[in-house]
């Protein structure tokens, strides 16, 4: 990417003198919301800012951060497909960022570039704000990939009583339960793995509390469980959560067959950029932002 591509994204920082200039950063990224989240949390909390948009060439994420932070730019938030080159970009990584294995917020700090993954905590904080009781519930997390270890870490965090991880290749699946088992143990949570195909087996498959979507299925209109899974997890009192936002996607479906109670993923987003926010502008505004009413604004 060269930095008049940047310019024409209106996130050249040397065009925004006397103003803190941040972006997100992602191939494609004109349908991203992220925009007009962050303005919303700027006029909130009355902060000169702006934030715009970057879509580097794949293969060219490092050198696009690297022109951004250095003609000035503050931070940057990353989404597909450049968490991992963002991981890779960073000086320093949070401990969460770590655990995530990718990273979803930069910023610059005495010359450094801190990494850190807001996902996990973004999800959960929108599951509470949900009214989702997660200490002591039954999880099951569909996907192995990226998306689905961004979020292990805070949910184990709030100490479930179970977190069954399925994958179509339970081997990816069992990488995570390894990576997370002394997180899962210092929690008193039962962490396990099981393959998509295995949730069709009634006789070891319970039904769960909150079933979660890591699979990028949706994209294409479909759904990681086949209908005999989704009967043996899917009881009236679960709750479906699915990370993509602004369709209703066949994993939403079969749990609204069930009686159960669905969710998109719009909720994370806001809440993922509110972490990222109060990184970036002091932890200091979280009583002046208002993450649910940016939500209820976008959702209207």
């Amino acid at each position: 990417m060269t930095s008049s591509a940047a310019t024409d994204l209106h996130t050249d920082p040397k065009r925004f003198d006397g103003v803190d200039v941040y972006a997100v950063a992602g191939n494609p990224i004109s349908h991203s919301k992220s925009p007009l989240i962050h303005a919303k949390f700027a006029q909130q909390s009355n902060q000169n800012m702006h934030y715009g948009a970057l879509q580097p060439e794949l293969g060219g994420f490092a050198k696009a951060a690297q022109e951004f932070f250095a003609a000035g730019g503050k931070g940057m938030n990353v989404t597909v497909p450049f968490k991992l080159d963002a991981q890779a970009l960073a000086d320093v990584l949070t401990p969460r960022a770590q655990l995530a294995g990718a990273v979803n917020t930069l910023w610059n700090q005495d010359g450094k570039i801190y990494g850190d993954n807001t996902d996990g905590a973004g999800l959960v904080r929108d599951l509470l704000a949900q009214g989702i009781t997660l200490k002591g519930a039954r999880i099951l997390l569909l996907g192995a990939g990226g998306a689905a270890r961004g979020v292990v870490g805070p949910l184990l965090e709030q100490s479930p009583k179970n977190l069954v991880i399925a994958n179509r290749s339970s081997a990816k699946a069992d990488t995570l339960v390894t990576i997370f088992a002394n997180l899962a143990k210092a929690n008193n949570t039962i962490l396990e793995s099981v393959s998509l195909e295995g949730l069709e087996n009634s006789k070891n498959i319970a039904p769960f509390d909150l079933v979660v979507n890591a699979t990028a299925a949706g994209l294409d209109n479909l759904s990681p469980l086949s209908n005999v899974a989704a009967a043996n997890i899917f009881v009236p009192s679960s709750f479906a959560y699915e990370m993509l936002y602004g369709k209703s996607t066949s994993f939403m479906q079969q749990a609204l067959q069930r009686g159960a109670r669905v969710s998109d993923g719009l909720g994370m987003l806001v809440e993922q950029a509110a972490d990222a926010f109060l990184l970036w502008r002091g932890a200091d505004l979280a009583k002046s932002i208002d993450s649910r009413a940016v939500l209820t604004e976008l959702r209207s």
